[in-house]
């Protein structure tokens, strides 16, 4: 037991307006992939939890959806979600874009670190798009910001300086035993993640509008007795008729692309064949009704 006190262990936060790239930089420095990764804003909608474990300790990295103005009760639960992570951790890192234009997204987001009491950490995210003397603009004005603990310009897609992140993280966590076994990688249960990698699928496949109104929800998943393969069958929940029939596509080829692309991923996942079937339902407004949230995963005692 000993040995176990002397490793670091913590918890920390990735924040930062929808589409920095913080679920990019999880899976980075994960090294493999949990967070769902879109272009599309508010792609993250729960807090995700992955697990960094090495011979110095652990640090348990939770992904928040991007702070945002909330617009409806989906929202609502976003924002919440980010503002009991932050009392929660141990070190919070903040992700930004490589810009030294701070926009009122960031600057409200610089007022609410203001009252937290851990270090805080700023993360400048894709520096392989800009030149290093700009990189240097983009320092300084945040530092003008706020007092950070230490500043790290990154690439998360390309993986530049991501060991340098938790190198740094390191420093600041507390002494302590491990959360989690060794070998776990996230807390998420398997049909979630799987959920997951459906919605970013659609994401990707579908219109810009769409899929900030959809939800997936697993309604069957078991493996097929003395065969290496699982059955899983899936609804695509959506907003409207007109999305309906959008999300099927012209003789159903958008929903089998989007089947495709997502079993592609899943057998990776799961090390085994799969047997996907996917369903379209309309549940109209169901971002502003608090039944069907929590019937769809958003849970508010969960928060």
């Amino acid at each position: 037991m000993t040995e176990l006190k002397e490793k670091k262990s913590g918890f920390v936060a990735i924040i930062g307006r929808p589409n920095v790239g913080k679920s990019t930089l999880m899976n980075q420095l994960i090294g493999q992939k949990i967070a769902i990764t879109s272009k599309k804003p508010q792609t993250t909608r729960n807090r995700i939890q992955t697990v960094y474990t090495d011979e110095r300790g652990q640090i348990v990295f939770l992904d928040t959806p991007g702070i945002h103005k909330a617009k409806n009760k989906l929202g609502e639960y976003m924002v919440q979600v980010v503002n009991r992570t932050l009392r929660e951790v141990d070190v919070i890192l903040w992700l930004v874009e490589p810009s030294a234009y701070i926009g009122p997204g960031d600057k409200s987001i610089a007022e609410q670190l203001e009252n937290v009491k851990v270090p805080v950490m700023l993360v400048i995210n894709k520096v392989d798009t800009i030149k290093r003397e700009e990189t240097l603009l983009v320092i300084d004005a945040y530092r003008k910001l706020h007092d950070f603990e230490e500043i790290i310009p990154v690439s998360a897609l390309k993986g530049f300086n991501t060991q340098d992140v938790v190198d740094t993280l390191y420093q600041y966590l507390p002494e302590g035993p491990l959360f989690y076994d060794e070998d776990t990688v996230t807390d998420q249960p398997i049909r979630q993640i799987v959920a997951e990698v459906i919605r970013e699928k659609s994401l990707h496949a579908l219109d810009e509008e769409i899929p900030h109104g959809i939800a997936v929800v697993i309604d069957t998943m078991q493996k097929r007795k003395g065969k290496k393969l699982v059955d899983i069958e899936a609804t695509i929940i959506c907003e409207k008729d007109s999305h309906k029939g959008i999300i099927i596509g012209k003789q159903g080829a958008m929903l089998k692309k989007i089947g495709s692309n997502a079993r592609f991923e899943i057998e990776r996942m799961l090390e085994r064949k799969v047997n996907l079937k996917l369903w379209v339902k309309v549940q109209k407004n169901w971002r502003d009704s608090d039944f069907l949230m929590k019937n769809f995963g958003y849970e508010k005692k969960d928060i």
